[in-house]
């Protein structure tokens, strides 16, 4: 049974219907824990996974921590503790494409090559895939669209990750998992997207034009163009506008609720109610972009594309052009 206590903290009234990771939870205050699925694209609460371990679910659990400043930081943990059954994604190794220098930090994989991957991997097109990482879900969020860009459905993120596994008291397995091998068909490469690429061509063709518009994912300070940490130019796209990704969340990590993801957008970024589709996701290296993405679906407000290079790719080419200063702060309608 759930912790009412815990289950308290996150509704407004106690109207016997509470919000956790797109999932609500009728009478749970009461003890009684009755789930109704309402969109399984979407955010997975601790306690649903459990159960689903608990009742053998055919599935794949994707331990996606990272540290950009220490890349063997999440293997590592991982070795530590993890959730039974989950197999680690490292990012520059399994969510990651060849780098060629001017292609970004992060670049994706071409989606045949991911195809491919995901058939090593022995995933089946219809079997469920829980992906996290230590909390915040930006790692996680880059797994959950790759797997949508390769067409693939059923992929939920694990509402606070992690940390929130631990806090609930889940069981925790130590040491390396053993991947499952290819299985007995190839992951179909052919399956229709379920998510937009922008390449740096589209976004170069846009600027300046009312089409559409650059939201960068990227901390205030290096959208301005005061500090840059990671790439060797600071600034930003012309005409993009910020959002901070750590905006969508609330407490403890933990994602806003739809509603208020859906008042966040419409707020900071009034075009998303009316063409979520004209919007270009961009942040450092195509990682925390994916968490703005994440949002907007939760939101509701489908039809962005994310600029896979974004601005560690797009600062490899002195040509293009790099703004600063807080002048693409309005954002615009």
């Amino acid at each position: 049974l759930i912790d009412p206590k815990l289950v308290g903290s996150w509704t407004n009234d106690f109207s016997g219907e509470v919000w956790l990771g797109h999932y609500y939870l009728v009478n749970a205050y009461r003890g009684i824990p009755v789930i109704q699925e309402k969109d399984k694209h979407t955010a997975i609460a601790y306690f649903n996974l459990h159960e689903l371990i608990l009742q053998g679910q055919r599935m794949q659990v994707w331990d996606c921590r990272f540290d950009l400043a220490d890349p063997a930081w999440g293997a590592a943990q991982h070795q530590q503790g993890h959730v039974p059954g989950a197999v680690h994604r490292h990012l520059d190794v399994d969510l990651c494409g060849p780098k060629s220098g001017t292609n970004g930090r992060h670049p994706l994989p071409d989606r045949a090559n991911w195809c491919q991957r995901l058939s090593r991997w022995g995933l089946d097109p219809d079997e469920l895939v829980v992906v996290l990482d230590q909390g915040p879900g930006m790692y996680a969020a880059r797994a959950w669209w790759m797997l949508r860009w390769a067409g693939h459905s059923n992929v939920r993120l694990l509402d606070g990750g992690w940390q929130a596994w631990l806090q609930s008291g889940g069981p925790i397995e130590q040491g390396g998992v053993e991947p499952a091998g290819p299985g007995d068909q190839p992951y179909p490469a052919d399956r229709p997207p379920l998510a937009c690429l922008a390449t740096v061509d589209d976004v170069l063709r846009q600027l300046g034009q009312p089409g559409a518009l650059v939201v960068d994912a990227r901390a205030p300070e290096r959208f301005r163009g005061e500090t840059e940490p990671l790439d060797p130019v600071a600034g930003h796209i012309p005409g993009a506008c910020n959002l901070p990704f750590t905006q969508q969340l609330a407490a403890e990590g933990r994602w806003q609720t739809p509603q208020a993801l859906e008042a966040l957008w419409r707020t900071a970024v009034p075009r998303s109610a009316s063409a979520p589709e004209s919007l270009i996701l961009q942040c450092g290296s195509g990682v925390t972009a994916c968490h703005l993405a994440f949002g907007l679906h939760l939101a509701g407000l489908e039809g962005s594309a994310l600029y896979g290079g974004s601005w560690s790719e797009w600062c490899a080419d002195a040509s293009r052009p790099v703004a600063t200063g807080p002048a693409g702060l309005t954002h615009p309608s």
